[in-house]
């Protein structure tokens, strides 16, 4: 995958009037003209307010075209993140918007210490009904090492954080990652 610049920007703005239109209720145009873009296998919206995280959602599998997922998750994003109540028009202002759309899940051996890059893959631990994942740009954010991103990924599932060398499956994934 790689969106031009022209792609990013109206992707952006598609949650961006997304999440404004659920915030709102005013009625925004959304940028058209986007009939090919890309095959992704899924797509988060990551929203924050003075740097910190306000909110992000997204979906490990697209199951419509990737406009309409990216303003469903970014919709999910302002509204229905369980960590955060939900986001106020007066919240708006100020709010950055990053759009990730990730490559498809490559199962990894989390013990081969080549398996995936710190900035260049993200993460998803899976161990009987639980799953987690987190982005390329987390770790990267956070300043953690290649084990660090395993531990959290395994607590951002409710996992033990040592479960990636206890039988859980590891995935990695490649994502375009932009914001504004």
């Amino acid at each position: 995958m790689m969106f031009t610049d022209a792609e990013q920007r109206a992707l952006l703005a598609i949650a961006r009037a997304a999440v404004t239109e659920a915030t709102t209720g005013r009625h925004t145009d959304m940028p058209d003209n986007l009939d090919r873009l890309p095959n992704a296998t899924g797509a988060f919206v990551t929203l924050k307010r003075d740097g910190q995280l306000r909110g992000c959602i997204g979906t490990l599998e697209c199951r419509r075209p990737l406009v309409e997922e990216i303003a469903r998750v970014a919709v999910s994003a302002a509204r229905e993140d369980p960590r955060f109540h939900p986001l106020r028009a007066e919240e708006l202002d100020g709010l950055g918007v990053e759009v990730s759309v990730l490559g498809p899940l490559e199962e990894i051996d989390p013990l081969d210490s080549g398996a995936f890059a710190i900035g260049r893959h993200g993460l998803v631990v899976e161990q009987g009904r639980r799953r987690g994942l987190l982005l390329p740009q987390v770790a990267t954010e956070r300043g953690w090492d290649r084990e660090q991103f395993l531990l959290h990924t395994c607590a951002k599932a409710g996992l033990a954080p040592d479960c990636w060398r206890r039988g859980a499956t590891v995935y990695r994934f490649a994502a375009d990652v932009f914001g504004d």
